[in-house]
């Protein structure tokens, strides 16, 4: 497909929706450095990788892929109106000189006007990807901050850092400091919700360079 839409290729390609999930902020200028962890007494120090975390959970992969299918179609619309368009392009093309100033100028025109309607409309479903997309990463965030919270008391952990963030000065910590596969497997089990079906095993969470992430609310009293 041709770079006259290069936005349809990455809508059609299906990814447009479980991106959103660690989509790219703006840029920002770089905050000034945080003050370093006082760590006194007994304190006991866990760290997650929440983003990933939540990404892993069964619900969240069962709800993002329920969110592909809803715009699948969508997506496969846009796709062939595109192909229209090319096919326009080398109807144009193949003509030569054997079409008329005129016709040329009119088949431009139609052109253009379908170019610009295909971007506005992949813009919207862009758009209505994205806020779908965070919204379900929020709702499952919600819920896995409850836990994480529920399980790190439950250790004797008195603070919990996430090393996902991208200022969250974790440079290194020992395994056995890091829960997040035991928090993933903790809401796993309390949501209930089974491991999708022909879903590859998804990497170690980690946090992508350039990303944001929502950090957990505290639970509601």
């Amino acid at each position: 497909m041709k770079r006259s839409l290069s936005l349809v290729c990455v809508l059609a390609s299906g990814m447009g929706v479980a991106a959103v999930a660690q989509a790219a902020a703006p840029a920002k200028p770089d905050p000034a450095p945080s003050a370093p962890v006082t760590i006194t007494g007994a304190t006991r120090i866990a760290i997650i990788q929440f983003s990933g975390a939540v990404t892993q959970t069964n619900e969240f992969q069962r709800d993002i892929a329920d969110l592909r299918k809803k715009y699948e179609p969508q997506e496969a619309k846009l796709t062939t109106q595109n192909q229209e368009i090319e096919a326009l392009k080398k109807q144009l093309q193949d003509g030569g000189a054997t079409v008329s100033d005129t016709d040329r100028q009119v088949k431009l025109r139609t052109i253009d006007d379908k170019t610009k309607s295909l971007q506005r409309a992949a813009q919207d479903l862009q758009s209505s990807e994205q806020t779908d997309g965070q919204e379900t990463f929020n709702q499952v965030a919600n819920k896995v901050g409850e836990v994480m919270i529920s399980l790190a008391q439950g250790q004797g952990f008195n603070l919990v850092l996430d090393a996902s963030q991208q200022n969250s000065n974790v440079l290194w910590a020992t395994p056995s400091t890091d829960i997040t596969k035991a928090v993933i497997d903790a809401y796993n089990t309390k949501s209930g919700v089974p491991a999708p079906a022909n879903v590859p095993s998804a990497p170690a969470p980690r946090s992508m360079p350039g990303t944001t992430h929502t950090t957990p609310p505290a639970p509601h009293q």
